[in-house]
């Protein structure tokens, strides 16, 4: 049976008289929705809009949470248990998934983003300090736009090294593109009822990222040439799509502690290079980045890749993107 989302005033209506009356039963079945649960914050907002009016997304890492450290809990368990449809970007992120995914939620669909066709992959950067305008390392993938070391990944091609890939596929408006395609198609499969709301809203959501990918391209040029270095190496989609120079990461991995050599190498490079600025990230302690900058010219900021301050929801992912814009050029002082 075709089910119709309900205008927000009515449905808390109708919850308010069911609650009212002390009765039991659910909601009638034609407002139910697919049962989605999404990983993280930036994809359960694309996720978000491409189920607008239709359902809403259930979100495992909440808040200020990093999934490089994150701790399944009972609700999670729960929610995998009950879902149609899990989306995540892959293990090279998620990895706490990787068993609950097969324990908690075997019958679900399953949307790898990082295994869909289309998307634009990177290898992981090595050592702490790069070359400027290194987006791919020595035997990285060629290919793909911009001479950045792009490729256009197939899932057939994909190798089981989880560890050489950059997994932070969001912050290339490209990539959000083929998140939210990838996500339509497998909704739409799922619930073919609700095919073309969701093809109307992921065409959309297109658009919007469409203007938001001019904006930022507007708003980033003046940086093309000014150093800088972030606290671990999440924003290469970034500075690959809009040409940006990062030279260095203070940590490979954020929940990894630095050596003193990785320190020392970074320090010497923003010196080196004049580097205008070193970058935390709200999740993690800020010690790390006043040990670097000690002793150097360099500014500091916060770049915040995965939204952990912003409420989640359609609004997160475009909020975002122009806050890494905003605080990119705040710092580098254009």
């Amino acid at each position: 049976m075709r089910r119709f989302a309900l205008p927000g005033f009515v449905a808390g209506t109708l919850s308010a008289l069911v609650a009212t009356a002390g009765a039991t039963a659910a909601l009638p079945a034609w407002a139910e929705a697919p049962k989605v649960v999404v990983s993280i914050k930036p994809i359960h907002s694309l996720v978000a809009s491409v189920m607008h009016g239709v359902g809403e997304p259930v979100l495992l890492v909440r808040g200020g949470a990093s999934p490089h450290s994150y701790t399944m809990k009972p609700s999670d368990a729960k929610a995998l248990s009950a879902a149609d449809l899990v989306v995540w970007v892959g293990p090279e992120l998620e990895g706490f998934l990787e068993k609950p995914l097969k324990a908690n939620a075997p019958k679900a669909t399953r949307l790898t983003l990082m295994e869909q066709k289309g998307m634009t992959l990177l290898q992981a950067r090595e050592g702490g300090a790069w070359e400027p305008h290194d987006h791919g390392h020595e035997g990285g993938h060629e290919g793909g736009h911009d001479g950045h070391g792009h490729k256009d990944h197939d899932h057939k091609d994909h190798d089981d090294d989880h560890d050489e890939l950059n997994s932070h596929i969001w912050l290339d408006p490209a990539n959000a593109r083929a998140i939210v395609t990838a996500t339509a198609d497998a909704l739409a499969a799922r619930d073919p009822a609700d095919a073309e709301a969701y093809r109307s809203n992921a065409d959309r959501t297109l658009q919007a990222i469409d203007a938001l990918d001019a904006e930022l391209k507007a708003t980033l040029a003046p940086l093309k040439d000014k150093p800088f270095v972030v606290f671990h190496d999440a924003y290469q989609y970034f500075e690959a799509r809009y040409d940006l120079s990062a030279v260095g990461s203070i940590t490979v991995s954020p929940d990894r502690r630095p050596s003193a050599k990785r320190l020392s190498a970074i320090r010497a490079k923003i010196a080196g290079l004049n580097a205008a600025c070193v970058f935390a990230e709200p999740q993690f302690e800020p010690t790390l980045v006043r040990t670097v900058v000690e002793g150097t010219n360099a500014r500091t900021g916060v770049l915040d890749p995965e939204g952990a301050d912003l409420p989640e929801g359609e609004a997160l992912y475009p909020t975002l993107m122009r806050n890494l814009a905003a605080s990119l050029r705040g710092c580098l002082g254009a």
